[in-house]
């Protein structure tokens, strides 16, 4: 005697659906693609591993080679790095917030 009605069945359908839609929409999923494609960017635009070929051994001049080589690259290539920090940060902070909530969980 379990058989669900039609309505039943169209409700429960569109939770479904709008459950799975929020998934696929979600912010966080967002700045992982973002992540994804500007890092296939940056890879298509530039020689990465010239790049590290070409870094300073000594640790102390590794900041001033990095702000050089950015500056000194195509702006597509800063546009990219820019959207790669960010999305980036943006991963961080929603990934510390989820385990926050996990660890920090109220007990009523």
């Amino acid at each position: 005697m379990n058989n669900p009605s039609d309505l039943e069945r169209i409700v429960m359908r569109r939770v479904r659906l709008i459950r799975i839609l929020g998934l696929i929409i979600s912010t966080v999923v967002l700045a992982a693609l973002t992540l994804g494609a500007t890092l296939w960017g940056i890879g298509r635009e530039v020689w990465v591993s010239r790049v590290f070929q070409n870094a300073p051994t000594d640790w102390s001049h590794l900041p001033a080679f990095f702000i050089a080589a950015f500056t000194h690259t195509r702006f597509i290539v800063q546009v990219f790095a820019a959207l790669t920090v960010a999305s980036f940060i943006y991963l961080c902070h929603e990934v510390a917030r989820f385990l926050a909530s996990l660890l920090f969980r109220k007990t009523v």
